[in-house]
């Protein structure tokens, strides 16, 4: 996932002053497409790298790892009815097949961490209506944990009880118009360090608290689909599905079976998504790997940008068909992002690809930051210039 520049340009800026003198914390990784660029993406080993940036140190505040009380559950009208895993498939209430296909929003990860918000931009029947109107079926709502569980030093109107009712109020709103939400956990950060960008795995300190909160407020929103963790990295498979001693991550790392429990455990029963290894870019060893979950309900995620290493026909012939013979599978993010361009060649190929094997994607992302990641040039749904145009007229088309 990638950030825009006046964003993290304001929070360096901000808690440069705010933070001086405070004793530094934890670091964690960052990894953007190209030095000019300012967020962490989909996966990359591209040459174009830059080097990860040290979390600012956090506030002097006190840290719990405790789970917020349940708020009242957000309301769904049944629209568009429950989904689950039949085979290679995702299916809903009447049996039809659903292959997820939409955008993310970006915002809910960072606004509120930074200290100016919850979203970055509209979450009103209008901004969603736009969504909708791209013939969309699916929005990736992403998660921060400090912010939902209220702690590290969050403000209060921008965490806890705050975050979880806008959350809630946007996912039945989305409901409201026919949309799934894939509610994703994306900045984490172990104890005391602020969860400001996504580390190479999620933390035992609060990752699995987070999950068992989420899944308690969502267990009975039947338009949810759980995205464990958004794009582990730096890491081996057994580290991705164990956790703990078989990770060497600088902390205790929370696996994905691990999580996979914590939400059976909260009573949640909706599908969940596991995305692969290197910036969720690599699902080599997924089905060898992948954890179990009593239920059965576990989706393949993949996330696709044109610089990634896994970018070509050959990859995906190899490594991504057979994993969508087994199980449904999603490319949560794509992007085109080859050498710096806006156009929407690279992900015209895929989505060729993906539409010839059953394979859904979201376009990264419903946010108008200006540049080659933003899909819009403003909330009424206007498409930027080749990449916009391009997603949004294959979606149409299709």
């Amino acid at each position: 996932m990638r950030l825009p520049l006046p964003r993290t340009a304001m929070l360096g800026a901000l808690l440069g002053l705010a933070l001086a003198g405070c004793a530094s914390s934890a670091t964690s990784t960052y990894h953007p497409l190209t030095p000019t660029t300012t967020a962490g993406s989909a996966a990359t080993s591209t040459p174009g790298d830059a080097t990860p940036s040290a979390t600012p140190a956090r506030p002097n505040t006190p840290t719990t790892t405790r789970v917020p009380s349940t708020p009242t559950q957000p309301s769904s009208p049944g629209i568009p009815g429950a989904l689950r895993v039949s085979g290679s498939h995702l299916v809903n209430a009447s049996g039809a097949t659903v292959r997820l296909r939409g955008v993310n929003y970006s915002g809910a990860e960072y606004a509120c961490i930074q200290g100016w918000g919850i979203w970055d931009g509209p979450s009103d029947d209008a901004m969603i209506a736009a969504i909708a109107s791209w013939r969309t079926n699916t929005v990736r709502v992403l998660l921060n944990e400090d912010c939902w569980l209220g702690i590290n030093g969050v403000q209060s109107q921008y965490g806890g009880a705050a975050y979880q009712k806008a959350i809630g109020d946007f996912i039945a709103k989305l409901a409201a118009h026919g949309l799934y939400a894939e509610v994703s956990l994306i900045w984490t950060a172990p104890g005391a360090a602020q969860a400001t960008d996504q580390s190479p795995m999620p933390d035992a300190d609060h990752s699995l608290a987070l999950w068992r909160s989420v899944a308690s407020y969502l267990k009975n929103t039947p338009t949810v689909i759980f995205g464990a963790y958004g794009e582990p990295h730096d890491v081996d498979w057994l580290c991705w599905r164990d956790g703990g001693s078989a990770c060497s991550v600088g902390y205790s790392a929370a696996g994905m079976q691990a999580i996979v429990n914590t939400i059976r455990g909260a009573g949640a029963r909706q599908p969940i998504t596991v995305s692969g290894i290197d910036w969720a870019n690599d699902l080599s060893q997924w089905p060898q790997y992948r954890p179990s979950d009593p239920l059965g309900q576990l989706v393949a995620e993949f996330h696709q940008y044109g610089d990634n290493t896994c970018h070509d026909a050959t990859c995906w012939n190899s490594q991504l068909a057979p994993v969508a013979a087994q199980v449904p599978l999603v490319t949560s993010e794509l992007g085109e992002s080859v050498n710096g361009t806006c156009s929407s060649q690279f992900i015209s190929s895929y989505m060729a690809w993906a539409d010839a094997h059953g394979v859904g994607y979201l376009g990264w992302t419903w946010d108008t930051w200006g540049d080659c990641e933003s899909l819009i040039t403003d909330f009424n749904g206007t498409p930027t210039q080749g990449f916009g145009q391009g997603f949004k007229a294959h979606l149409m088309a299709s």
